[in-house]
């Protein structure tokens, strides 16, 4: 019996011959992928497009003849298809990243700083999870996923015995939401259908600390609330954001009936730091039945059980559907382990949450 599997085909493109030799002896290795060719800049990538059309292509940012960009833009216009950028961690790199990700990029791949040999097959295991991951992403789905407005009730919220059973003393609603790949996209769509009156916002989306900053400009720029990097011991207000630091784990607490950030640096949770499962319990601890959660598009399933925590002491919870994510990963382990209410398009999650609030 022939068992064979087709390996997922890679463009590697990047001016660096180094990183191309790295990224390619990775591949090779996997026993998953077979990396189709490469190309130092790309003019030469366009034409290798053409003749080996790979299931998915790494593109380096800075390259000579074109950069990495506007490569990524055209290639969007005229034939989309999964793409990994290889971006640095620092302020210019985290910004022209976020630029691809809205451009079309799934997600990106770290650029070494030094040790190219060494940090590359750190994130072998990571590099390669990645890979398989953009390989599935349906891109007709992608295109599409705008005019989708079904929208899909799991079941009935907790029961008013649930809410009695885990009642809080009332103070105002509090949302929390967790997110992973295609997040930034993701939060950007939600905020910007959200009145300054909404309450108050706790964000945990995997992106590293260099993304920080850039990260939350781009949610203020889109929002009528006010998106700001969390602090620790920073009051939470109406109308604001607060988004988790790439470096920390980011906790609701309360004091009375105020609401604050908390951060701590601790040990990584199901792999992350910020970690969405360390939010949704905090949530589940301090607001109860005052919270609402959200889980957004990403890989794997950090944040399943803390949401199922959520729903166990009366919050109201939602999950984005398979349609309108780019992985629907985290919000299909929350919803199999029922820990959600209900499954909504993203264009239609910030109008369940306007309605969730007021009730």
């Amino acid at each position: 019996m022939d068992e064979r599997v087709d390996k997922i085909k890679v463009l590697i493109v990047d001016d660096s011959a180094l990183i191309r030799t790295m990224l390619s002896s990775i591949f090779e290795n996997s026993g998953v992928i077979e990396v189709v060719g490469t190309a130092a800049d790309p003019i030469i990538a366009r034409a290798k497009i053409k003749k080996y059309n790979p299931d998915v292509i790494t593109l380096d940012i800075e390259m000579p003849r074109m950069d990495g960009i506007t490569f990524l833009r055209n290639l969007m216009r005229l034939r989309p298809m999964p793409v990994l950028m290889i971006s640095s961690l620092t302020a210019k790199g985290a910004q022209i990243t976020l630029d691809a990700l809205e451009i079309g990029a799934i997600d990106f791949i770290e650029k070494p700083k030094s040790n190219i040999r060494e940090e590359l097959l750190a994130y072998e295991e990571d590099i390669i999870e990645k890979i398989s991951m953009a390989a599935s992403v349906d891109f007709n789905k992608q295109a599409s996923k705008s005019m989708m407005d079904k929208t899909k009730k799991i079941n009935t919220l907790a029961s008013k015995d649930d809410v009695l059973k885990n009642s809080f003393p009332r103070t105002e609603k509090i949302i929390v939401i967790g997110s992973s790949t295609g997040g930034t996209e993701a939060v950007k769509t939600l905020v910007a259908d959200l009145p300054n009156t909404t309450p108050a916002i706790l964000i945990t989306q995997h992106l590293p600390i260099a993304f920080s900053e850039s990260f939350t400009k781009h949610v203020n720029e889109v929002t009528a609330m006010d998106a700001v990097l969390a602090e620790d011991g920073m009051e939470i207000k109406t109308g604001c954001i607060y988004i988790a630091p790439g470096d920390r784990h980011l906790y609701l607490v309360r004091k009375g009936s105020r609401y604050y950030c908390k951060l701590n640096n601790g040990d990584l949770v199901n792999r992350h730091k910020p970690s969405v499962e360390v939010l949704f319990r905090s949530a589940a601890k301090h607001a109860g039945n005052n919270a609402i959660g959200v889980m957004l598009t990403g890989m794997g399933s950090d944040g399943a059980t803390g949401m199922k925590v959520m729903r166990d002491n009366g919050a109201a919870n939602i999950v984005q559907d398979e349609s309108s994510s780019v992985v629907w990963g985290m919000p299909r382990a929350a919803y199999e382990i029922g820990a959600a209410h209900y499954m909504e398009p993203l264009n239609k999650i910030a109008k369940r949450i306007l309605t969730l609030a007021n009730t």
